[in-house]
């Protein structure tokens, strides 16, 4: 285990395969045209593939696929086939917004895919085109259907919760997670990259959330269990389980292992990190495994990051980024370095 200066592992690699995304979601990507990351640039599947095996042999064993939508990235069923050889990811997963799910779900699971998580964040499709500027709702609920159908287990579903938006819907996605088998996970609102509307006042938090659960459903346990998952899991009466991921409110940076590697080969040490360490460079410069653990190991034990906790001391909290800055370098927007 390689610590950093907070004695937290370098374990969780989350590896965005593309910066582009075909929804416009309000609260991710407000522009219509955005900066892409040059094609040039972008990692190989077998450079992606060589990253991931120097990170795993420095201790990481759980691999996230993320964008972006990576599911845009063409025959990424074979980027996966080529992760799940490699016998130290014991944790092989993807987030996708699922418009393109139910015609790659089969594919997925066939390369070695272990779990699906699809961002869903409304079920009523006139406020999810409003939410996307797409109209592809009916698109993403195929696309979970197609899941179970697939061989996956252990679904999830991330709902970004905004007040004044859709915090009128986490009853019926509780509902609706029980109906296609899906533990849900609520996300409160977070002010980071292309966030450039955030307003604290839009943060529909973990207190808010369990509040209406509560009043509807009853009494809501916690689950007490050890774990460096960002999201808190709690029971309800009939032993439904969901979760929230209060990083806006209840940060958990003291126990956060998590990494992002985009699809360019910039590697951020924090969500809210303004730089990254360039990776791709020496490894296409023919660096051996050993010269780039060499850029990896002292990067991370030096990794003093608590971003969440940083901006949550913030007495005037407003965007991260503005728009102007997003623009001049995309590695800051989150559909580039992934959620």
């Amino acid at each position: 285990m390689i610590p950093d200066t907070f004695g937290r592992p370098l374990r969780n690699l989350r590896v965005s395969v593309t910066d582009r995304c075909n929804l416009r979601c309000q609260y991710c990507m407000p522009e219509e045209e955005y900066v892409w990351l040059p094609r040039e640039d972008i990692l190989t599947f077998e450079e992606t593939r060589e990253l991931v095996d120097i990170f795993t042999e420095l201790g990481v064993d759980k691999v996230r696929l993320t964008g972006g939508e990576p599911l845009l990235r063409r025959n990424v069923e074979t980027l996966v086939r080529l992760l799940a050889e490699n016998p130290r990811v014991t944790d092989l997963a993807m987030t996708t917004n699922g418009v393109l799910l139910a015609e790659q779900a089969r594919a997925l699971y066939d390369a070695g895919l272990h779990r699906v998580t699809v961002s869903l964040d409304t079920l009523k499709p006139e406020r999810f085109r409003a939410l996307t500027r797409r109209d592809s709702h009916g698109k993403v609920l195929e696309g979970v259907d197609a899941v179970g159908r697939a061989g996956f287990k252990g679904l999830k579903i991330d709902t970004v919760v905004m007040r004044g938006v859709n915090d009128d819907e986490v009853v019926d996605l509780i509902e609706y997670g029980k109906r296609v088998k899906a533990e849900v996970r609520f996300i409160e609102y977070m002010d980071v990259g292309g966030a450039t509307q955030w307003s604290m006042d839009q943060v529909f938090s973990r207190a808010d959330i369990l509040g209406v659960l509560g009043e509807y459903y009853g009494r809501i346990e916690p689950i007490v269990e050890e774990s460096s998952a960002p999201a808190d899991r709690y029971a309800l009466p009939d032993g439904a389980v969901f979760g929230i991921v209060a990083s806006t409110t209840a940060p958990f940076c003291s126990q956060c292992d998590r990494s992002r590697l985009t699809a360019d080969g910039m590697w951020y040490l924090c969500l809210y990190a303004l730089k990254g360490i360039d990776l791709r460079k020496p490894l296409r410069e023919k660096a051996s495994r050993e010269e780039i653990k060499a850029l990896i190991v002292p990067g991370w034990q030096a990794r003093r990051d608590r971003g969440a906790e940083e901006r949550l001391k913030l007495r005037d909290r407003r965007v991260l980024v503005q728009v102007g800055a997003l623009k001049a370098d995309p590695h800051l927007e989150m559909h580039t370095r992934g959620g």
